[in-house]
């Protein structure tokens, strides 16, 4: 029987994990920081990248704890951020659909949007989920 409160998903993990040294798990699992840190290093020079692969697990429960499902999926909004967040799909699938219209004319206004929603958008679908 599937947990609940599964906010994020392991499998959805390893896959954004090969995009690791770039950050994108950690982005996933509410890391920005070290998330930011690994694009910035690619994966701390490929170490923190290879060491990342056996930290999925805790990350992952982590997640599962700190935010609220609902019914916007977590999984579903990081993999519309991931590929084509620029057009705003993400921020429409969560009902913000000005701002959503905003990223498709502006390309994500010109990349920063999309780098702000990197950073908080676990805690944008949280409080969604929790007004739901």
């Amino acid at each position: 029987m599937a947990d609940p409160n599964d906010t994020h998903r392991k499998t959805i993990g390893y896959v954004l994990w090969i995009f690791g040294f770039l950050g994108a798990h950690r982005f996933y699992y509410g890391k920005p920081v070290t998330g930011t840190i690994w694009f910035f290093t690619l994966g701390l020079l490929g170490i923190g990248w290879i060491i990342d692969l056996f930290l999925i697990p805790g990350m992952d429960a982590e997640a599962d704890l700190r935010f609220q499902t609902g019914p916007v999926d977590y999984t579903i909004c990081w993999i519309l951020l991931t590929f084509v967040g620029v057009f705003g799909i993400h921020r429409m699938m969560m009902g913000k659909w000005i701002t959503g219209i905003l990223y498709l004319l502006t390309g994500g206004i010109v990349g920063l949007g999309v780098l702000y929603d990197f950073w908080t958008l676990n805690d944008q679908i949280t409080v969604v989920n929790a007004s739901a």
